[in-house]
């Protein structure tokens, strides 16, 4: 990504993360997902995330008041998930509440492998262009 500076506008970084985000294998991508926090789980955000746990905790603000039912069932989904896998469920939550997330990780759970890393990808590819568009500085320089 460095050595693509200058993007010029907003649109030329998310198009060279996009481009660079792509042009990976799934073992970067399983790299990438490792070091994205769970669904949920708000204390390892805060322990794990300090620099950036604001943008996690914005991004799955959805969770915040949800019934502690929901938060064990995502917890629970949550390792079924990644015993599947092998790894983390990743989902752009923005926007979504801890019911729409839930619903989404179950009904993924019965995609096959190959599928699933690519639905990740491009879920985590949403995550960066969010996080990526946020008006923190100027990225785009």
């Amino acid at each position: 990504m460095m050595q693509r500076r200058p993007f010029g506008s907003r649109e030329g970084l998310l198009a060279a993360a996009r481009a660079e985000w792509d042009a990976l294998d799934e073992d970067d991508w399983r790299e990438a997902f490792a070091h994205h926090p769970k669904v949920g789980d708000r204390a390892a955000l805060r322990e794990r995330f300090p620099a950036t746990h604001d943008l996690s905790a914005r991004e799955q603000a959805g969770v915040e008041g949800a019934p502690d039912a929901v938060l064990d069932a995502l917890a629970d989904a949550n390792r079924l998930y990644e015993t599947r896998f092998g790894y983390i469920f990743i989902v752009c939550a923005t926007g979504l509440k801890a019911g729409e997330m839930l619903d989404r990780l179950h009904a993924r759970l019965n995609n096959a492998p190959d599928e699933e890393i690519r639905i990740a990808a491009a879920e985590q590819a949403r995550i960066t262009a969010i996080r990526l568009s946020a008006p923190t500085g100027s990225p785009a320089s």
